[in-house]
């Protein structure tokens, strides 16, 4: 680990409109040649002080300085120039161009007025093999790994000259076996002399690959401490002022016969590709069915079905006895089947309205009195009593829901799709991107209404959430269900990972009891 400062962050703070205090008196370095974790809940201010590293944001009070020199960042180009890139959660690549085509967008070299591209995929395999981040330069985006991607993403930050790298989530989509190998590179890029941000709720990622951690909460630094001199229990503590953990002891299931059953579901997408290959699977009473799975394998397609949002090329999807294979969303959602989807922003939530408005979306009818008029004052009463009971911290029912951090926008989802006495939930990704204290609130949450006998179906990529919660996983690979693990609690996260890769795959008559 180096110990020259490279980059500080002295006394900002930031403060957007409408007096939101996102960043407050924030102290914040790095060393040259180290990995140093950002850590906090959500809502803390770590995105923040991270776009503001990286010019996306305008600094309100405060200074930044670069080698000991105050940076004045007008925008991310600003930022690239000085040497700073950013990996962002949600991986900004162009699926339909190749992974050379990826790489040099917005820097191709040209051969005259033409892009050249034989000098794109020159310059692709030349950077991939510098860094050993291997990548197949010729392949399209949209057909490859999740891994690779990630690996691009990284290979393009540091064509554009990148020495500090921040990265916000990488582990979030990757198989236990991709995760090992980003860390590797990343400790060699970190031999190299590359310095590192990584933001992640994964304290044991924190512990294993970190050299020093920051500690943000409520828009302010806690402190700064050696990774190796204190525990993932007392990051947490530091995180959320007491011990959080996901380690649970659950009842003996209380199994009933099946509730729902997918047979020979097939689906093709709007290019004619197949994306799911004859997924067959049942969902009992009272029963966690965890789903396994490398995103981009038809796990989240088979979710859409079950939800309506998607329409199978054939195949039933069965509730009781009622096929909805055909069924739309309101229908599917009166026979009591609620959605949790992957994208709370936009999918699973209104950005745009309040937090009220949020709440009460999928029940209005619960509000609507004889007259057919809302009861305004049956609507507070439910809505103070989701806040409360949902620890949804605001300042109030009417803000924008977008407003919020997201494990509180998360929250809200939760609460509203819980408290509409649903028989079956399907939860895409519940926990992603969301604090280890929201992400325990809603785990035990969950565990409740396990309790009164509801159904769960969990789409989940964090393997250790997935077996803590599940009573079953079943394991999805290119469009197939390739493996059922009904003791839960003895398989490994490698296995999973052996599955997950296609490394692995259990026997058809095996298979036909999922």
């Amino acid at each position: 680990m180096g110990n020259r400062e490279i980059l500080r962050a002295e006394n900002l703070t930031k403060i957007y409109p409408g007096g939101v205090l996102a960043n407050y008196d924030v102290n914040f370095s790095i060393n040259e040649g180290e990995i140093h974790a950002l850590v906090g809940e959500n809502g803390a201010g770590k995105s923040t002080l991270m776009k503001c590293l990286f010019g996306i944001e305008e600094i309100t009070d405060g200074k930044i300085f670069l080698n000991g020199e105050e940076l004045h960042l007008k925008g991310s180009q600003d930022a690239i120039r000085h040497g700073i890139g950013m990996v962002q959660q949600n991986m900004m690549l162009v699926p339909s161009l190749t992974v050379a085509e990826n790489l040099v967008l917005g820097m191709e070299p040209r051969r005259g007025v033409l892009i050249d591209k034989k000098r794109c995929i020159e310059d692709a395999k030349a950077i991939s093999e510098k860094y050993n981040l291997k990548i197949d330069a010729e392949k399209r985006v949209r057909d490859i790994s999740v891994g690779m991607k990630q690996k691009l993403e990284i290979l393009k930050t540091m064509y554009r000259g990148a020495k500090i790298i921040i990265l916000d989530e990488p582990t979030a989509v990757l198989a236990p076996q991709e995760t090992r190998d980003l860390f590797q590179q990343l400790l060699k890029l970190k031999e190299g002399g590359y310095t590192i941000i990584f933001i992640s709720h994964k304290l044991n990622e924190v512990k294993y690959l970190c050299d020093r951690l920051t500690v943000l909460k409520a828009g302010r630094t806690m402190g700064t401490y050696n990774v190796a001199e204190v525990t993932e229990e007392d990051i947490s503590r530091k995180m959320v002022g007491r011990d959080v953990s996901i380690s649970y002891e659950k009842t003996p299931g209380k199994f009933g016969v099946p509730l729902l059953r997918a047979d020979g579901v097939q689906y093709k997408d709007k290019f004619g590709v197949e994306i799911l290959k004859n997924i067959s699977f049942s969902l009992r009473s009272g029963e966690i069915l965890g789903v396994a799975g490398i995103e981009g394998n038809g796990q989240m397609e088979m979710l859409n079905i079950i939800t309506g949002n998607l329409r199978p090329s054939c195949g039933t999807v069965r509730y009781r006895d009622m096929d909805l294979t055909r069924a739309s969303i309101r229908k599917i959602r009166d026979e009591g089947i609620a959605h949790i989807s992957e994208d709370r922003f936009y999918n699973g939530s209104a950005p745009e309205l309040s937090l009220r408005n949020n709440l009460i979306a999928i029940g209005l009818r619960r509000f609507t009195n004889r007259l057919g008029m809302l009861d305004g004052r049956q609507i507070k009463q439910y809505c103070e009593a989701c806040v409360k009971e949902y620890q949804i911290v605001t300042h109030s029912l009417d803000v924008p829901i977008k407003s919020l951090s997201g494990g509180n926008i998360q929250k809200a989802i939760v609460a509203r799709e819980f408290t509409n006495d649903p028989e079956i939930i399907v939860l895409n990704q519940p926990t992603r991107g969301v604090d280890i204290g929201a992400m325990e609130f809603i785990h035990k949450k969950i565990l409740e209404m396990r309790e009164r006998q509801k159904s769960i179906i969990l789409l989940s990529s964090d393997l250790t959430e997935l077996k803590a919660l599940s009573d079953r996983i079943i394991v999805v690979y290119q469009g197939r269900v390739v493996g059922v693990i009904d003791h839960v609690q003895d398989a490994t996260e490698e296995e999973l990972g052996l599955y997950m890769l296609g490394l692995k795959q259990d026997p058809e008559e095996k298979l036909a009891t999922a």
